[in-house]
């Protein structure tokens, strides 16, 4: 028998507030936080713009000494962790710390690092490199540093699927719960990618969009798309077995009812152009949640703003749902934050719960004209209100990784 699973916490990183509350206050008043790089000259980039997160100091969120000892994507990944375990409230000294984990992976680690130190052999060689270049640099460093920082010896590992990081790792831990390798997982994902290798890369591989108005640059499923707009960030949740959540009291914000995970083996950048490999990681998280598609209320979609994601998640939702796509409600946060790469699960985790407690699905920003192609409901125009049982949401990785997690408001 799988034990239930329920959120007891949530902490974020975001372009747009860094915590839930600011987040999801900026998400309701329909606030876009992309705007014009300032992390590096782009004079000689055709890329201008980025979701950089705005105003966050370390050291409010942990002591100096460890800040100075973690790259950024560390660093927002332990904050948004200690926000979701206050959050959750819970103590250590009640809990049995091995049968507390942690799975929060990142797409990429810190290619800033790998500048800085490469940059030094070829200025003064290889003796100047800083010997702590590698444990700065591993992706799998931001769930080990938020285990020291909590103290938390369960089951730690480190997801890396690149965009679909964040929900692999949420759906991750909560088969540890599921099947007792542990009570209690802090899961989700962080990036920090806003570097000139990362942005050059992904603008050769014609990814990024080169629009220059921020308000018209994330526009999810609109005719006009031209790419992704990079962003950075970290959305990490408490999951916690129900019993144990009931026993010590805590509050619960959602049950997490169904994970399908899968692969298009198809290309190292494209989904499956006829959406079957994300339609299935749908169909099964619907399965293990023992709904139909016309339970379906809303979807959080992985809606990049790419021609061709958009384009093929769309037919994955029609695929996955049938009938029923017509009258499911989607959205897309990476309208309002840009793509946050491994971080962008986690966030949109947080986001469908906070959904389903408002009762409020925020409109997709800056999207206007819907691609002939795309005719489904993405919430262009208007947030809608509505009451939401089932949430899903998606993520889409390149290598062909798919992902779904299905949340349900909770209910005894």
């Amino acid at each position: 028998m799988k034990r239930r699973v329920v959120v007891t916490g949530m902490g974020a990183i975001t372009p747009i507030g860094n915590s839930v509350e600011e987040f999801w206050n900026s998400v309701k008043e329909g606030h876009v936080g992309i705007d014009k790089i300032t992390k590096f000259d782009t004079t000689e980039y055709k890329v201008k713009l980025a979701a950089e997160v705005k105003g966050f100091v370390a050291k409010e969120h942990m002591d100096f000494k460890s800040a100075k000892r973690m790259e950024a994507f560390s660093q927002y990944a332990v904050a948004a962790a200690r926000e979701a375990f206050e959050d959750a409230g819970l103590n250590m000294e009640n809990e049995d710390p091995y049968r507390v984990g942690v799975i929060v992976g990142s797409g990429i680690g810190s290619l800033q690092r790998v500048e800085q130190e490469y940059s030094k052999i070829l200025e003064k060689g290889p003796s100047k490199v800083n010997p702590l270049m590698v444990p700065l640099m591993i992706s799998n460093m931001a769930a080990g540093n938020v285990a020291i920082n909590l103290g938390l010896k369960g089951k730690c590992t480190s997801v890396t699927t690149a965009c679909a990081t964040g929900t692999h790792s949420i759906g991750d831990a909560l088969r540890a719960i599921q099947y007792g390798d542990a009570e209690v997982m802090l899961a989700g994902g962080t990036e920090s990618s806003i570097c000139p290798t990362a942005v050059a890369g992904f603008t050769n591989l014609t990814a990024l969009t080169t629009a220059e108005d921020p308000k018209r640059a994330s526009i999810p499923f609109d005719k006009d798309r031209s790419g992704f707009v990079i962003g950075e960030g970290a959305g990490v949740v408490v999951l916690e077995e129900l019993e144990h959540a009931k026993k010590r009291g805590a509050k619960i914000y959602a049950e997490v009812v169904g994970y399908g995970a899968t692969c298009d083996a198809y290309h190292v950048t494209s989904p499956a152009e006829d959406g079957s490999g994300a339609a299935k990681a749908m169909e099964l998280a619907m399965e293990e949640a023992g709904v139909e598609p016309k339970d379906v209320d809303y979807i959080n979609a992985h809606g990049t703003s790419t021609h061709h994601n958009d384009l093929f998640e769309t037919r994955a939702i029609k695929r996955a749902l049938g009938d029923a796509a017509g009258d499911v409600v989607i959205n897309s946060t990476k309208s309002m934050i840009g793509h946050l790469l491994g971080a962008a699960g986690g966030v949109e985790f947080i986001t469908c719960v906070k959904s389903i407690q408002d009762g409020f699905i925020h409109q997709t920003m800056g999207s206007e004209t819907p691609d002939e192609d795309c005719d489904l409901n993405y919430a262009i125009g208007a947030p809608v209100e509505k009451d939401i049982t089932y949430a899903m949401s998606n993520s889409l990785g390149f290598g062909g990784h798919n992902a779904t997690i299905m949340v349900k408001k909770f209910e005894e």
